[in-house]
């Protein structure tokens, strides 16, 4: 993407060109704020350009990320009608299917608990979910559908938020330090091309979240969560129409378990191919690709979809997520250091969350009221001494 020098010192400096970052470069410019975004690498390079784009509400009980989760739906929607199309947002719905009658009462609880906080669920008996996926297998007790949940293609829409955003982005480019005044506070960022000024630094370094705060000098417990994906080869149209997985990935989403999860969530693309996601493990930054965790997932999702059996996988893929102890992100201005934001720690959500997460981050910015409440969010909300033992 060209470097478009917008101002000598911007409002903000945000350090992270995935699609956190570039959401509240988005927001920020709408509101009238200029912007340097600055990345080591790429445009979603790191965690983004490994998501799969879930933009989901299915996975969240009633609470604060839901909150988030739903304001980004509506935001989401708003930039699938501003943003080119080659983002790909699709509104397909999420199928949640419980093999039996036990996980099914499990799944009517869950949902009750979403729709008092403004979800969208239907309760689909058994015999009606061959009617929304005729190859989804048999003799499963009935589900839920969740038309809010929906698709991007992550990269796409970091780039074309960026390029909305019209910021001065600096790739290619690792910040080595953040530059304060005499009284602590911030007053930009040091790279090996030279020190960037800004009143406002934004952290949405996403998995490597603590490393940058600190920098700042000042503690954040984000570490890396790996997570791998499989691709099918290009499979006819309409063979997986919703997002589908079973009832046990939500239990997996909310675990802090450091060993190896994986509970299949089977979609098809508008390329024809269908994606298998998703395993976690905290096993540090380990690039090594597993085998039991491949495995794994193709046996789910041949499990949820026997059609699948005979198709081939053509490859695999993964990343890290940025986790947080509390499964919640940090986003907003950090008191510990004047002029320090946060926009980082949203686990395997980011995606779906980046357009709240961006607003959210403008209005502190620009010292706004937010639109939610953002105490639980809050940077500092960690003692010292958590996530010393991951």
């Amino acid at each position: 993407m060209p470097t478009r020098h917008v101002s000598d010192v911007p409002d903000a400096v945000i350090v992270g060109a995935g699609v956190v970052g570039a959401a509240c470069a988005y927001y920020a410019s709408r509101a009238g704020l200029t912007v340097t975004v600055v990345d080591r690498g790429s445009v979603a390079a790191g965690t983004t350009g490994a998501g799969e784009g879930n933009l989901l509400v299915s996975d969240k009980e009633a609470g604060p990320e839901l909150d988030l989760a739903l304001l980004s739906t509506r935001l989401w929607r708003e930039l699938a009608e501003t943003l080119p199309p080659e983002i790909e947002y699709e509104r397909k719905g999420g199928l949640v299917v419980a093999p039996d009658g036990a996980a099914l009462t499990a799944l009517r609880d869950f949902a009750r608990g979403q729709a008092a906080a403004g979800v969208e669920t239907h309760e689909i008996p058994a015999d009606r979910l061959g009617d929304l996926e005729p190859h989804l297998a048999p003799g499963l007790a009935g589900g839920f559908l969740y038309p809010q949940d929906a698709q991007v293609q992550p990269a796409m829409a970091a780039a074309q938020l960026l390029r909305a955003a019209r910021a001065d982005v600096r790739l290619g480019q690792e910040v080595t330090g953040v530059l304060t005044d005499r009284r602590g506070a911030v007053r930009g960022v040091r790279t090996p091309r030279g020190d960037l000024h800004a009143p406002a630094v934004v952290n949405a370094t996403g998995t490597w979240g603590a490393a940058l705060a600190e920098l700042a000098g000042v503690k954040l417990p984000v570490r890396p969560r790996r997570g791998f994906v499989l691709v099918t080869e290009p499979l006819p149209p309409g063979l997986v129409r919703h997002k589908v997985y079973a009832a046990d990935y939500i239990a997996d989403v909310a675990s802090g378990s450091a060993d190896l999860q994986s509970s299949a969530v089977v979609e098809g693309t508008p390329a024809g191919t269908v994606l298998i996601g998703a395993t976690r493990e905290r096993v540090g930054f380990d690039r090594t690709l597993s085998t039991e965790a491949l495995r794994r997932l193709a046996a789910q999702a041949t499990a949820l979809f026997p059609v699948l059996s005979g198709v081939r996988a053509i490859r695999a893929y993964h990343g890290f997520r940025p986790y947080l102890p509390d499964h919640l992100p940090a986003i907003g201005a950090d008191p510990r250091v004047p002029g320090l934001y946060h926009a980082c720690g949203h686990e395997g959500a980011g995606i779906g969350l980046a357009p709240a997460t961006g607003l959210l981050v403008a209005a502190a910015l620009r010292g706004e009221r937010p639109p939610l409440d953002t105490g639980p969010l809050r940077p500092d909300r960690f003692d010292d001494t958590e996530g010393d033992a991951w």
